[in-house]
């Protein structure tokens, strides 16, 4: 702990006396032009020196304090005075849940492409190999095929092939039933997305009524009303609102492609489990 602790000290020394050296510098320098001025101009220039001197030091004092908090946040220093940084804190208490609400809503987005991307099987493909399995070995070749395929549609056909010798009518259950389980594993995360596409921009809309409600304070405590009084209160309402805003309209387009991914898994596994009944059947025929 004290080795981490030893370079930023050093660090602070060092910026401390830099900033000194650089105060030193600008007292000299007030100090020259007030020397080198005319006579007749004396007092105007020493006045003029006193105020640049006083500008000078309140730039040392303030590159100071920020050369101590630099070190005190570390990285956090550079997120909090960039651009992003500075929109968030100018947003005001209200961008706190909506930061938690996009959080939630990437977590869930890319959740849901990895999820549906290895759900991803060439269905023509697997039903092939299915067919040709139980054709030339029978079922427990077919199973071993569904067995070797990862997704929610081979999952779905071993489920059937499973209750293959007790009729069509028992393999058309079993289908349905593991088509049931499956849709609903596809379908997880999506009810986050729809609150947070439904949440955020309320939350966005309250933080722009707490905004115009602080510029509306202002006006009523300021002896004398000015834009700059209530352009603060107006930034965060606005800004509040387009955070809103920005967070629903991803994840609303998050949601409508996932329930169309869905939807097209649902009609695939339909269209294998029919395929599969009139194979077996066939079969039973032979």
């Amino acid at each position: 702990m004290a080795q981490k602790k030893r370079p930023s000290s050093g660090l602070i020394v060092l910026l401390t006396l830099a900033a000194i050296l650089c105060f030193a510098i600008a007292a000299a320098h007030s100090q020259e032009s007030a020397a080198s001025a005319p006579p007749a101009q004396t007092a105007v220039s020493g006045q003029d020196s006193l105020g640049m001197a006083k500008g000078d030091s309140m730039s040392v004092v303030k590159k100071i304090e920020n050369m101590k908090e630099h070190a005190r946040l570390g990285w956090f220093y550079n997120v909090r005075y960039s651009g992003l940084g500075d929109f968030f804190v100018r947003g005001g208490v209200f961008m706190w849940p909506l930061l938690l609400c996009s959080i939630i809503a990437l977590v869930f987005i890319i959740e849901r492409l990895f999820t549906l991307t290895r759900a991803r099987v060439d269905v023509k493909n697997l039903m092939n190999n299915v067919s040709q399995a139980l054709r030339s070995e029978g079922i427990e070749a077919a199973l071993k095929v569904c067995e070797g395929t990862r997704g929610p549609i081979a999952a779905v056909i071993h489920s059937g092939l499973l209750r293959a010798a007790q009729g069509p009518e028992a393999v058309k259950e079993a289908i349905e039933t593991a088509g049931s389980i499956e849709t609903s594993f596809l379908e997880r995360g999506l009810v986050v997305l729809a609150t947070v596409s439904t949440i955020a921009p309320m939350l966005g809309f309250l933080g722009t009524v707490s905004g115009m409600m602080n510029a509306f304070a202002a006006i009523a405590a300021a002896e004398q009303v000015s834009a700059k009084i209530v352009a603060s209160g107006i930034e965060e309402a606005l800004i509040t609102t387009i955070a809103g805003l920005t967070i629903a309209i991803p994840a609303s387009i998050g949601h409508a492609f996932f329930v169309s991914q869905i939807e097209r898994f649902v009609l695939e596994m339909e269209e294998a489990s029919a395929n599969l009944v009139n194979e077996l059947v066939e079969l039973n025929k032979k």
